[in-house]
């Protein structure tokens, strides 16, 4: 009876909000929900399609529990083991890589998959973990795409990325929430459906990774991602920097977070929606105000989701994304992660080589995965978050940065999904101490070998960083450039930038 309430609510309250929304626009505008958006699995099928993520099913499944035993293994331990992943030249010897599940306490079966590369570097690089977004999407993406040690080749060989971030740090990538790559459940009450549950489960399995590693205890600590990791990264800095101050476990010497071209405050960000697709000339001026129209009950939907649950988070996803989607019906193949590139049919990236290499079973056997099914990106995690998806995550990041936590949002400035201009006014519009005197900040110049990367905006722990040339993945459009940007943010010489000479136009359009 109760979920029966509760659909009814849903469905009355996004037919009243639809209304609303096409009461103003008017009967001869042409706006109308666009197919997609009223069904949130299309909605996830259509952005996962997108990237060539086809998932094969709901989450991993399979008969191999991964690492050969993990079922000997009890809750809130870890199994690891050093690897060396086919496809490497010959007489490579250990690298210190290694591989992993964590088994979830406090779930009925929940196991977390991991890459931990120690640096190439000094053992005393920080330690960085990196988030991949989706929600759903595995963290594998970034380490054979984006900033982990290595990309495929074509003929399945691993070539060295001369720009992996574990060139300076010990970085550990993770599938997560439960559901995601190669982590798994046998038991759907395991599934997250909030931050929450998220970052209680990434706090614990940091507390049981220094047990396993206590040569790193020590070491700085900063948390890192992109996508939808605007909404993980600022949940997990604040359950990290609460055990600290409580005392919990292992003190985790967190030291800053960076979020790249990220989903944070989506009352902001899906507002510049159109101002960002006007100023890219990706549609026209009439477009644009009859597109605005949905903007209200966007942010009306929004406001009651801050307020009032479940029903209310679902019915602000469906209308807010009528939005994007209207945008998305006029640029049709427009790659929206870059879009300066076109999708070819359906595909707007090619990652397919993930699957394959994925496939062999030398590698599972080198990782320790069994027969456990590959999940690219998960549209079961996907729609099982999407009443978190319209929360407001800003709101925990002042408190970090007056305590001294260093926070970077970085963004490439091709990507429309979530561009640049929403990410910069979020910022600006936050409410802390240094609201003012950041906004009055000079901009500078990010500099690479001489040449301009992009524009940067600093003051005390916060920093906005523009990067040219990037879309939504800004370690694979620039690789060289993102490593200089965590070089930099993490030894703390960010802001060691040359001044614009002259006023800048960044935020003209703000």
């Amino acid at each position: 009876m109760a979920t029966t309430t509760t659909t009814s609510r849903l469905v009355l309250l996004c037919c009243c909000l639809l209304v609303a929304c096409l009461g103003l626009a008017g009967a001869d505008d042409g706006l109308r929900l666009p197919r997609d958006a009223s069904f949130p699995a299309a909605q996830a099928e259509r952005l996962i399609r997108a990237l060539n993520l086809l998932p094969n099913g709901a989450g991993p499944t399979g008969g191999g529990l991964g690492l050969d035993a993990p079922e000997a293994v009890a809750p809130g331990e870890l199994l690891e083991r050093r690897v060396t992943l086919p496809g490497l030249p010959d007489g490579v010897g250990d690298l210190g890589h290694h591989a992993g599940y964590y088994r979830l306490p406090n779930t009925h079966d929940a196991r977390m998959f991991y890459f931990f590369f120690e640096s190439r570097g000094k053992k005393e690089d920080p330690v960085v973990i990196w988030l991949t977004g989706g929600p759903g999407c595995s963290s594998e993406l970034a380490v054979f795409y984006e900033n982990g040690p290595f990309t495929i080749a074509n003929n399945m060989s691993l070539v060295w990325n001369k720009f992996g971030w574990d060139k300076i740090s010990n970085i550990i990538f993770v599938d997560q929430p439960t559901g995601t790559g190669f982590s798994y459940s046998s038991d759907d009450r395991d599934t997250r459906h909030d931050e929450t549950g998220v970052s209680n489960d990434l706090y614990d399995f940091l507390q049981v990774f220094f047990k396993k590693h206590p040569e790193f205890v020590k070491n700085d600590f900063f948390i890192t991602g992109e996508s939808y990791a605007g909404h993980y990264i600022p949940a997990f800095a604040s359950r990290v920097h609460q055990g600290n101050k409580a005392n919990e476990g292992t003190h985790i010497n967190l030291k800053g977070f960076a979020i790249g071209n990220g989903l944070t405050d989506p009352a902001i960000q899906y507002k510049a929606y159109t101002d960002y697709a006007l100023d890219m000339n990706l549609i026209k001026k009439s477009d644009y105000e009859r597109i605005n129209k949905y903007i209200p009950p966007c942010e009306f939907a929004i406001k009651l989701c801050g307020t009032d649950g479940k029903a209310s988070c679902m019915a602000a996803y469906m209308v807010c994304n009528t939005i994007f989607n209207s945008i998305m019906d006029i640029v049709g193949t427009k790659n929206y992660y870059d879009v300066r590139k076109e999708c070819e049919g359906k595909l707007c990236y090619d990652f397919s080589n993930l699957d394959k290499f994925f496939g062999d079973k030398a590698v599972r056997q080198a990782i320790g995965v069994g027969d456990i099914e590959f999940v690219s990106c998960s549209t079961s995690v996907y729609q099982a978050m999407l009443t978190d998806w319209m929360r407001n995550l800003e709101v925990g990041i002042p408190a970090l940065l007056e305590d001294g936590i260093n926070v970077l949002i970085y963004a490439g400035e091709y990507d429309l999904i979530c561009n640049w201009l929403g990410n910069s006014r979020w910022v600006h519009s936050m409410e802390w101490s240094g609201k003012a005197d950041f906004a009055s900040s000079p901009e500078a110049s990010f500099t690479v070998d001489n040449t301009k990367a992009g524009v940067l905006k600093s003051h005390g722990a916060l920093s906005f960083l523009k990067v040219h040339n990037a879309g939504h993945m800004v370690p694979m459009d620039q690789p060289k450039a993102s490593l200089e940007m965590l070089k930099r943010f993490t030894q703390g010489k960010l802001k060691e930038s040359i001044p614009e000479e002259e006023t800048s136009t960044f935020y003209a359009s703000m």
